[in-house]
């Protein structure tokens, strides 16, 4: 194991959560939390950035009369958020360990009392041997002030908590040159923030629930973030074991590091 690893970011998008049939997949919850058990035994703390609550919410209420596209989100999130939370706890839980929700605006990573507010609450948790899973309040933020999605979200906590790694699980193996689906296309192990890769990246249409981010993001928030002297991973998180391996420095996945 990594001795110089203390403190993980891990963020799991909403394509990772779910089946195709967008129904939230308890044994990749649970894979998830035997990883972040398996770094708990190692001293090593993690923090979750855990998307799925708005298809959360989607399941239990299915279609819904509301016209507004932001009301619906927040309406889903809301329903769907607890939901979450109930099984991140009864799962953790099962292996000893505690859990607490950590959800966030925009305005709580502005300099000043709200981000002195947001240390406190991440450093309290963390010193009680307590997981934070973290997620965007969207009920109460505002359209223009949220946060493109959740892989910006999972770099400011990063960025907030002095993180030594950001890993960003994807349902894909990483950064490909070229489209992950063709026979010629190489996964790429290490990409430096100065080389050009946006050319790689492929366009992606997700339906409602399924999450903001698509690869054009997470390259983005790895490079950013990766300049900011924390190494980023996008991964394959319905891998078995994938977290623990990179945090083993093992060749998984797409490794982001400053020039």
């Amino acid at each position: 194991m990594n001795k110089e690893v203390k403190r993980v970011v891990v963020k799991v998008g909403t394509n990772v959560l779910t089946n195709k049939d967008n129904r939230i997949l308890g044994p990749v919850l649970r894979e998830l939390v035997r990883q972040i058990s398996v770094l708990y035994e190692k001293d090593i703390m993690v923090i979750l950035v855990s998307s799925g609550s708005a298809m959360a919410g989607m399941e239990i209420l299915g279609e819904t009369t509301i016209k507004d596209k932001s009301i619906r989100r927040q309406v889903y999130s809301s329903v769907g958020q607890p939901r979450m939370m109930r099984h991140y706890y009864s799962l953790f839980h099962d292996y000893g360990m505690r859990c607490a929700q950590v959800l966030a605006t925009k305005r709580d990573f502005d300099t000043g009392k709200h981000r002195e507010n947001m240390i406190n609450c991440y450093e309290g948790l963390l010193s009680e041997g307590v997981i934070p899973i973290a997620n965007e309040d969207d009920a109460v933020s505002l359209t223009m002030s949220m946060f493109s999605d959740n892989d910006e979200l999972a770099s400011l906590v990063a960025e907030l908590i002095d993180a030594d790694r950001l890993i960003i699980l994807s349902d894909t193996d990483g950064l490909y040159n070229g489209h992950p689906d063709d026979d010629d296309s190489k996964l790429l192990n290490t990409v430096v923030t100065n080389q050009n890769v946006e050319k790689y990246v492929q366009d992606s249409n997700k339906k409602e629930g399924e999450g903001r981010g698509g690869m054009a993001s997470k390259l983005k928030i790895a490079k950013g973030t990766a300049n900011k002297n924390i190494p980023t991973y996008i991964a394959n998180g319905k891998k078995e074991n994938v977290i623990v391996d990179i945090i083993n420095n093992k060749e998984i996945g797409t490794k982001f590091i400053s020039a």
